[in-house]
């Protein structure tokens, strides 16, 4: 079974996370998304919450799981027999750090790291651009699943 994961702290998923999910999970047997817990890292949503909103825009993928994770990446892929990791990147900033990551990974643990550029639609988006619009009322509907749209919309306004 070909199998590989992709991590990120998914705080929220947005359609640049949900476009590299299904381009994964049409090349592996099982794709697993994996929601990185950071206790030094302040999120928006719990790694639950996080969790069940990729469970739902995923739902449609039967080979998706999805999963989370404290502690090193590679740890995670000894545990769960991965042997690759797929990482997105938007621009040249992304693959200076990913690249040293990868290698680090590699290293540590022979686990491969595959790069999959993003979709150009995506390319200049990230959940911390989101959030931060969102939190000035900007329109960001159309930057995320429908269901985590809504979600984000509650949970500002509960923290109004």
């Amino acid at each position: 079974m070909r199998r590989a994961m992709s991590p990120g702290s998914y705080d929220p998923v947005t359609n640049g996370h949900l476009d590299i999910i299904t381009r994964g999970a049409e090349v592996f047997d099982e794709f697993i998304v994996t929601v990185m817990v950071n206790k030094n890292k302040k999120t928006m949503f719990t790694v639950e919450e996080r969790v069940d909103m990729i469970r739902e825009v995923t739902a449609h993928l039967p080979n998706v799981k999805v999963d989370s994770w404290q502690g090193l990446l590679v740890d995670y892929c000894k545990a769960n027999d991965v042997k690759a990791m797929v990482k997105g990147l938007r621009a040249v900033s992304d693959f200076d750090y990913e690249l040293q990551m990868a290698q680090m990974n590699h290293q540590l643990s022979g686990v491969e790291t595959l790069f999959m550029p993003t979709n150009p639609l995506y390319s200049y988006l990230s959940s911390s651009l989101v959030k931060e619009v969102a939190t000035y009322h900007g329109d960001v509907s159309h930057l995320l699943p429908k269901p985590v749209h809504e979600r984000l919309i509650r949970r500002l306004a509960e923290r109004a």
